[in-house]
């Protein structure tokens, strides 16, 4: 329910607003506006009611007024913003024809924005816009349901240029932040078994965060089960994230033991005798190890591959001469505008950077924080294609 707490300013500004504007631009009809004040009504009742009585509620209703709650309130943000701009249409008009009056070579610019905003301005029926700005939202929606169910698989080539002993190239699957709970379920798990497995990786790499607040969820589905079906000759390898700190921390680290993947808290292992693994703890941990540390009595001529949840320590990977750092996250923001504050908060935030020595890959996650959408990303499964040898090839 911590998306309740942080949404209860919001769910009342921006119900505020989107009220306040749609009951000016609709038709002044009961048949058209008694609706439309039925909705805020419900959809308060419905918001509040989870609120106050979610410790009450059986699983089900709870689940049901969560996603409908949380669905409105990311739709309400973009109408929201959508409103603000059709605002701001008669203050770029002015400005625009300030700035570009008397200057010939804005001549057209000024006629052609000029001519648009006025088509914007000039409409009979404010609800015309008001309409049409719905409709863009639930297309909207729509498509970021799609970006958040049906991950996308992103193949990654890369080169180490050590000589592994019988072994010339290494398929790693990495997943990340599947965030099982309240809305990442037994079926969306099944899915992301069979897109890993679909593409017959040597190991599997899971990077933190596989459950959200609640383990229940996971426990009384039985995914433990789900995860047994991967199948990688190498294993299946998990590090913790910030959320399996969270509550029920004790029965989260006894559910992960279920479902038959290593847990790596601060370890190294060698999958076989070609290659280290070291999985970090999560960032959470103040007493976590250094790399430094764990780097103790490892082998360097033979290639080193960490995993951590936080891309936070990505320079440390860098600087002690890792060959691969696996992170996640981020979730790359999840919703657009998020990933371009991501620029400014993290030094590498999504996606494949060429490190010079270290080669690092940060997942925006298979899954997703709170309900199912996406907007301006999309959820992935990464297939790490890794090629050893002295000859320097290139990189796609």
């Amino acid at each position: 329910m911590r998306f309740y707490l942080q949404a209860i300013f919001g769910q009342i500004l921006l119900n505020t607003y989107i009220f306040r504007r749609g009951y000016k631009a609709l038709p002044p009809k009961k048949a058209v506006r008694l609706p439309f004040m039925l909705f805020f009504v419900v959809e308060l009742l419905l918001y509040f009611t989870g609120y106050f009585f979610y410790k009450d509620l059986p699983d089900p209703v709870l689940h049901f007024i969560m996603l409908v709650c949380l669905t409105w309130y990311i739709a309400s943000i973009y109408l929201s913003l959508g409103l603000l701009l059709l605002d701001l249409t008669k203050l770029f008009n002015r400005f625009i024809r300030r700035i570009c009056s008397g200057k010939k070579r804005f001549k057209i610019l000024t006629i052609l924005l000029s001519y648009a905003l006025t088509i914007l301005r000039s409409c009979k029926k404010k609800s015309v816009l008001f309409g049409l700005l719905i409709v863009f939202v639930v297309a909207l929606m729509i498509k970021a349901y799609h970006n958040a169910i049906y991950p996308v698989v992103r193949h990654v080539h890369i080169h180490i240029p050590k000589v592994m002993e019988g072994r010339d190239s290494l398929t790693i699957v990495l997943m990340s932040d599947l965030h099982i709970g309240e809305f990442v379920r037994k079926q969306h798990v099944q899915r992301y078994v069979g897109l890993c497995n679909a593409e017959h990786p040597d190991m599997v790499v899971i990077a933190g965060d596989m459950t959200d607040y609640e383990v229940r969820y996971a426990r009384n589905e039985r995914i433990e089960d789900d995860f047994q079906q991967l199948q990688a000759p190498l294993g299946v390898y998990m590090t913790l994230g910030n959320h399996e700190y969270r509550a029920n921390r004790f029965a989260k680290l006894r559910w992960l033991e279920q479902t038959g993947g290593v847990l790596l808290i601060d370890s190294v292992v060698m999958p076989d005798s070609t290659f280290y693994l070291i999985g970090r703890d999560d960032l959470t941990n103040p007493k976590r190890a250094s790399l430094e540390s764990l780097m103790q009595g490892v082998d360097l001529s033979k290639p080193v591959i960490v995993v951590d949840h936080q891309p936070v320590s990505v320079r440390e990977t860098i600087e002690k001469t890792c060959d691969l750092g696996l992170f996640g996250h981020t979730h790359n923001g999840q919703y657009w505008p998020f990933p371009l504050f991501l620029k400014f908060m993290f030094e590498f935030p999504y996606g494949y950077f060429d490190g010079a020595n270290t080669h690092i890959y940060v997942s925006s996650g298979i899954g997703f924080a709170g309900p199912p959408y996406r907007i301006g990303t999309r959820s992935e499964l990464v297939v790490l294609h890794i090629t050893f040898g002295a000859d320097s090839r290139a990189r796609r």
